[in-house]
């Protein structure tokens, strides 16, 4: 899993804080991170994620198209 890169806004421009063994040309789609998580919370959020991430790994993941299916039906 590649782990998520730290920027910092200066004189306009995005600067990575560290550096990255990604392919010279690759493109990114960035966001902004607002939240109201504390750390308690966040490593709650990556532990869940990364758990997550194993079971799907484990063909115990369900298809995104039944997960918005049954979103859709309430």
């Amino acid at each position: 899993m590649m782990m998520p890169l730290r920027a910092r806004v200066k004189n306009g421009r995005l600067l990575l804080d560290e550096p990255t063994d990604l392919p010279e040309g690759t493109e990114l789609e960035l966001g902004v991170i607002d939240d109201d998580l504390d750390d308690s919370d966040r490593a709650a959020l990556h532990a869940a994620l990364e758990a997550s991430e194993e079971e799907f790994k484990a063909g115990k993941g369900i298809p995104a198209a039944e997960v918005i299916a049954e979103l859709r039906r309430g």
